[in-house]
């Protein structure tokens, strides 16, 4: 016998699988519902927490480090040392070269073809001669007088120079405060004797004047050739007043050093011809 035959069992039937249908349709929508709200909160979890990657740049540790390490340093590099080889120190030409009673001018009777004015009837290399004008403004500026006293000398006029020493004061005596004719640094253009108003030579060194030359000459390129002090290197007594144009770079460094030209450069000394 066929159930749905019975009477009033077929309707219950239709009502059991109509219960039973709601009943399954509100259980997935509960869980669709549940569903929903865990992705919900990965997704605000996510948005609220920083990329791991973005939090390590930002940790106090990081920033530190930083600051005590840029980016741009290299702790295994050496500090830089004074390039000793950028000029000559042997052509006549060069800003560097040296010249002493060790030392001759190749070829002795050299003369530079760029020597412009410095004032008085003197000259200098072009370099070197606006080199002093501006020593010479900045003097006048801090209230002080500079002019030039003696500026290039050529092989002929260092023949008159030097013979003029031997003459009055014997060749011993000339030999220590006058180059022999090739031997002088007047004769490169790159030097220049200093003088101020009522002083020429040795009282120049305890002017006002000569003692702001001293202080500030190295900015200007200027170096005091023959120091204090160093005549059994250089070969020559203190001369306050006379001056040697190498450039800033090198005046600066010879500054800081307290070196001549010879000791700087490992040049052996020449208080002898």
């Amino acid at each position: 016998m066929m159930l749905m035959s019975i009477p009033g069992f077929g309707a219950d039937l239709t009502h059991l699988r109509y219960t039973l249908g709601m009943r399954k349709a509100n259980g997935i929508i509960a869980a669709a519902f549940i569903l929903v709200l865990l992705l919900g909160g990965v997704l605000y979890a996510l948005r609220k927490s920083p990329p791991a990657s973005n939090t390590a740049k930002d940790t106090p540790s990081t920033k530190i480090t930083s600051k005590r390490q840029p980016s741009n340093s290299n702790p295994t590099s050496k500090p830089q040392t004074f390039d000793k080889a950028q000029y000559s120190l042997d052509d006549p030409v060069s800003i560097w070269v040296v010249v002493d009673k060790q030392r001759p001018l190749n070829p002795k009777a050299y003369a530079p073809d760029d020597l412009a004015p410095v004032g008085g009837g003197q000259y200098m290399r072009s370099t070197a001669a606006s080199a002093f004008a501006s020593m010479v403004a900045a003097a006048k500026t801090a209230g002080y007088s500079l002019t030039a006293e003696s500026g290039y000398r050529s092989y002929g006029t260092q023949v008159s120079v030097y013979s003029n020493e031997v003459k009055n004061f014997g060749q011993t005596i000339a030999d220590t405060e006058s180059a022999r004719p090739g031997y002088s640094e007047h004769q490169t253009g790159w030097a220049i004797d200093i003088a101020t108003a009522g002083c020429i030579e040795d009282c120049f060194g305890g002017t006002a004047a000569g003692k702001w030359a001293l202080e500030n000459a190295a900015k200007y390129g200027f170096t005091q050739r023959y120091p204090e002090s160093k005549s059994a290197i250089t070969g020559y007594r203190h001369e306050p007043w006379h001056y040697r144009y190498v450039g800033t770079e090198l005046a600066q460094e010879l500054v800081k050093t307290g070196q001549t030209l010879e000791e700087f450069f490992g040049l052996p000394p020449a208080p002898n011809y």
